[in-house]
Formats: structure tokens, sequence, C-alpha cells
């Protein structure tokens, strides 16, 4: 029999059969791995324990403890044992299919009637005692032909639409575990006992459409989340209450921040107070630019579809634009222009009025610019994706020599104002050259060069994502995390090779010669909307003083201290402080717990004995107890701590 060489991670290698599995791999290594074991790395691939292994390869034993593959495993498992749980309550449901999705799975069911809550905790019930046999799970791959015959015998006509979708070169793998059966690509588990059959839960049911194809009935989705252990699975829960808690959109009415409707879906509706959150940021945003070197311009937002066509979007985002046709006067036909989806082709327009020398460079346009893209109604949530948006968007222009300065600057400026925002970790990726890209190597390998030299000498840790740079140039995606841990991808840094050339951008270098500058594409909140959703989730709406849109209330307790609330809230305003006076004929709790779920960060609680002494109650949001100090002191700690960190910092 041919023998293979297997080589392990610690670099040893062995001879074994070809055809050995990955089960007898670790049984011959030790009987507690083989008992362990849940999967294999082959070659990198993620290999179930049970194929076959036919040439040399280098080979990883995983179990438990490698938290990847064991919870894709394990969802994995979920998603069919759910699957048979309820065919095994309804069988006359059809299966479709169930993916892993990031915290656990889904499976879209055909069912006549829907699925209850009720129903639920009936399919949960079920799956306990499905996991319970501890049934092996096993496979065999089969021809086309047969599985086509078994599936329709069984009348699962979504099993059969899904195997004409496998490529003709691909293995039929059939799965079971008891007498159910799933078409699967695998890997899986071994047996059900290495389900933890208390480390899940079923979410909720929504409809679905098959692979999306709205002509077609639809079908009902049933999620559930699923982990390694109870433990894992009760902080996923807290985290998720934590969440509810700490919805903006719950936040945003509680605030009274903002609203949308139906007359213009996806386009935020700004109330007084969030307006001036949204002010706020801006402000800040445009010191902290300017104190950076970049000048501030404004660009058109409906734009002729001409230089839409020059710069290659009409083709890459034609579906995304909102178009605007005009009947021009004594023009045969309607122009055609487009609410601009992006601001990088108007800032190459503003770059070339006017010939530019290298001396010029680098060159840093700004723009809070207001943006319009097509997005479907269902992906659209509260402020986090909308159809009208701006963003903090900049271009430099600048040399290829200067690319790696320029992006060592960018870093510290974004990693600045997140520490500011109040989001002290984010993360880096450098997405590298794809297949399909315009520019030659050599520039290629000078811009991941410089990028990667830039991070690096910001001291900031990277992870490499080979292939995902933009057909342009390189780039870098920041992702920062907030106070739950929750990842948001905000930030971006992108080189680009094309668009100058496209649209003939220009710059005279030193020999005298004309040369094509890089354009940087570069952002640090992104979408102000979205940023602004993160910005109340993050401190669950109880915003610093600087950027929260009621500051301080002042109270009365009595109504004798009214000439003295106004009093105050004279003082505070003309110390820069947002104000305003409370004298409402209610009691002091009544009035302490309104203004706590409108999230004022201070309240400030005035009767006899402090009208007396000019003194004021001081109470912050989230504590329980006051305390009273001398109106100048407060005028003095409020007004330090209603000044935006970058002037603080003088």
């Amino acid at each position: 029999m041919a023998q293979i060489s297997l080589t392990f991670p610690d670099g040893n290698s062995r001879d074994y059969p070809a055809g050995v599995t990955a089960a007898e791999v670790a049984q011959s290594i030790s009987p507690s791995l083989a008992k362990k074991a849940i999967s294999a790395n082959v070659n990198g691939d993620h290999w179930d324990l049970s194929w076959p292994i036919q040439h040399d390869s280098k080979i990883a034993i995983h179990s438990t403890k490698d938290t990847e593959p064991s919870l894709e495993l394990i969802r994995h498992a979920f998603a069919h044992v759910m699957a048979r749980a309820v065919q095994e309550i309804w069988p006359d449901v059809k299966v479709t299919i169930g993916p892993v999705t990031e915290n656990g799975w889904f499976y879209d069911f055909d069912r006549s009637e829907p699925f209850t809550p009720e129903d639920l905790g009936a399919i949960e019930k079920k799956m306990k005692e499905i996991i319970a046999k501890s049934e092996p799970i096993r496979n065999e791959v089969w021809d086309r032909a047969q599985a086509r015959a078994y599936y329709q015998e069984r009348g699962e006509t979504f099993k059969i639409e899904l195997l004409d979708r496998i490529p003709e070169d691909a293995p039929i793998r059939m799965y079971w575990h008891g007498d159910w059966q799933d078409l699967c690509r695998g890997p899986h588990l071994q047996h059900l006992g290495q389900l933890p059959a208390d480390a899940f839960k079923l979410m909720g049911v929504s409809g679905a459409y098959w692979f999306g194809d709205v002509s077609r009935p639809q079908l009902q989705r049933i999620s559930g989340v699923g982990f390694r252990n109870r433990d894992e699975l009760k902080a996923h829960l807290t985290m998720l209450e934590e969440a509810a808690k700490r919805d903006h959109r719950k936040l945003g009415r509680e605030m009274d921040l903002y609203h949308l409707q139906e007359e213009a879906p996806g386009m935020v509706f700004w109330h007084p107070n969030g307006w001036t959150v949204y002010r706020a940021l801006e402000d800040y945003m445009r010191r902290r630019q300017n104190a950076a070197g970049y000048r501030e311009i404004r660009t058109p937002q409906v734009v002729d579809r001409v230089l839409w066509e020059r710069s290659g979007h009409w083709e890459a985002y034609r579906e995304n634009m909102f178009i605007v046709e005009v009947d021009e006067e004594g023009a045969k036909e309607k122009r055609t222009n487009a609410l601009k989806p992006m601001n990088c082709p108007c800032h190459v327009q503003v770059y070339n009025q006017g010939l530019k020398s290298y001396r010029d460079l680098p060159l840093r346009l700004a723009e809070f610019g207001s943006c319009h893209r097509y997005e479907s109604s269902g992906s659209m949530h509260g402020l986090m994706r909308v159809r009208g948006f701006v963003q903090d968007d900049a271009h430099i222009f600048c040399t290829e020599d200067q690319l790696e300065q320029e992006c060592a600057d960018f870093i510290a400026l974004l990693a600045s104002v997140y520490h500011d925002l109040g989001f002290e970790k984010f993360d880096i990726k450098l997405s590298t050259r794809p297949e399909t890209r315009v520019g030659s190597d050599e520039i290629w390998d000078k811009a991941e060069t410089a990028l990667e030299k830039a991070i690096q000498k910001a001291g900031a840790e990277y992870t490499v994502d080979p292939g995902e740079g933009a057909f342009y140039g390189p780039k870098l995606d920041f992702k920062l995390t907030d106070a739950i841990g929750r990842e948001w991808q905000c930030g971006t840094f992108q080189a680009d090779f094309n668009l100058p050339d496209r649209l003939d951008a220009e710059f005279v270098n030193e020999k005298g010669d004309k040369a094509r500058p890089v354009m940087l594409h570069r952002a640090i909140l992104g979408s102000f909307e979205r940023f602004l959703g993160i910005l109340i989730e993050n401190h669950a709406g109880r915003l610093p003083l600087w950027l929260a849109p009621r500051q301080v209330v002042v109270a009365s307790i009595i109504s004798d201290a009214d000439d003295y609330v106004h009093e105050v809230v004279a003082a505070l305003k003309k110390a820069g402080i947002r104000a305003e006076a409370d004298t409402r004929n209610e009691k002091i709790n009544y009035k302490v717990r309104e203004h706590s779920v409108g999230k004022v960060p201070v309240i400030l609680a005035i009767g006899g004995r402090e009208v007396e002494e000019r003194t004021v109650s001081l109470r912050r949001l989230g504590e329980n107890r006051s305390e009273v100090l001398a109106l100048d002191e407060v005028l003095a700690r409020l007004k330090g701590e209603a000044t935006p960190p970058d002037l603080r910092r003088g």
C-alpha cells in the first residue's frame, strides 16, 4: 500500500498508509487525543476527521480548546440538530439551508403555518433530547444521480436545487446523525455528545426568501446562538441585554435627538438636541483637521454623469446612485446628473484648478461632504445605515516619497481623535494588492511598504489581509472597540494611483516634468450619522459633558427658589455651558427621574437652603448622592468639563 508523510505543527513527520483519516492519525498519537479531537487542519483547510488523506500533507488536530474551528463545528452541528428537531416535531416541513453566522446559525424552513415563541421552546427541548443521544455523525460521498433520486423520493425540492448549485468537480457529501440526513459540505463533529447542550439558545423567527429571490414563496428563518460552554453563552446574552439598553434608536427617542419617517427613507430628521451633538462633533473635527494642515472645501451635491463616467464610478456604483434628470433649456435630450455617492472625483476637480508644483505637496483637502447612496429598505438600520449621510472626508495629494509620513501622521491623528471620543482600543488591517489591479508591481511594492512602515512607526498592532486591497491601491481599515467589546469599522486610509490618472491630476516635479500625484483617501469617523450612533451606544447615552446636547438642568425644589434658578442658568450660559431651568410645580424626585431618562449629565437642585447660602446641590447622571457646592466652584468645574478636549490642551 502506498505511504504518505504527514507533518505535524512541531515539525515532526510520520508515515501513514494513503487514505488514512485524521481520526486514525489522532488515535495513533494517543487515545486521549482521539477522544478529544473534533476536526483537523490539512494543508490549511478545515477537515473532517473521517475524510481520507491521500497525499503528503501538513496536519494539525483540533479540540474544543481551538476556538475558531470548534465554534464553527458546534454552530454547524446546532443548525443540523435544530433542523432535525423541527422535522421530528413537524414531519411535513421542508428544510433548505442552515449556515453558520457570527455568533450562531440560522436555518430556513418551508412551512405553511408560522412558527410561534412557544414552538421555539418545543424545538429547544427536542434539540436537547437529540443531543443527549450522543449519536455518531457519519458521512458518505454520493454521486449526483444517487443524491437526486434520494431527495426526489422524499420530496425535498430545495435540496435538489442545492445539488444543481454544487460545482461538477465538488464532492456530494451526505451527513447523518441517527436516521436524519442533510446535504452538507462539512466538516462536522465526531458525535453529538461533543455538543454542549447548555450552550445554545434560539433567538427568534423572521422571513427569508430562497437565495434572496422575492419571486419565490417566503420561507421562515429560525436563528440561534451557540458557544462552547454555558459561561460563554451567558456572557453573550448579557452583552445582548446591555446592547439593547444602549440601542441608539431607543436612546435617540429618549434623548429627543432625531427621527426617521417614510416620506424620506434613510434620511435623518435631526431635532435640536441631536443637531447640537452633531455640530459639537463637527466643530471638534474641523478644529482637529485645521490644526493638522487640512484645508476645508465644499463641492456640489449634483454632478453630471460625465464626471462619474470618467472616474469609473458610473460603472461601479450606478445602481447605488440617485439619478437626477434635468430638461436643460435648448437641449435635445435630458441631462443626466447624480447625487454624489462619494466626494473623491469632486476633490480632484478642486486640485486641478491651477498648475501644482512639488512644492505645493502634500495638499490636504477636507470636506464634510454630504453624500447619498441607495440602500435597500431591508438593510437600513437607524443611524447605522442610511441613504443620506455626511463623511469627514479628506484627500491628500502627495508624492510617492511623502506617502509613508502622511500615513503615519494620519494614524496619530486618528488615535488621538478616538481617545478624545472615549475609544481606547482600535485595530488596523492592511489590505494588499488584489489579482485585478492597476499600476505596476514596483508602485504597489512601494505603497504597501510605506503603509506597513507607517503602522510600525506608530507602534500599532496590525494584521495583513492579502489580496483584499482596492484595485487602485492598498488600504488600511481601522476597527475601534466599544465599551462592551463590539468592533466597528470606521476609519480608512487608501492609496490611489488610478483616479489621478483617470482625471488628469498632475504636478510639476523637481526636474520640471509633469507627474501624477498619489491620491490618499482618508476618513476618521466615516459617516457622521453612523459614528454618532456608535458614540451614543458606546456611552449608553451618557455622553461626556462637552458633547451632551443638554449639559445642565437647574431644577427648583420650591417655587421661592425660581429667581435664583434663573440667575444660576444665566451664569452657566455666560460660562459657555448649555443650561436650562426647570421651575415646574413638580416634586424634585420627579424632575430628576425625567431628566435622567433624557440623559442630562448634571442636575443642579435648588431649595431654600441653597438660595440662602448661594450654593447648589449637584447630582450627576447615574449617581444617587448629591454634593452641595458654592456656585463659583460649580461654574469653574463645569466650565472645564464642558470644554472640548482639544481646547483643554490649548
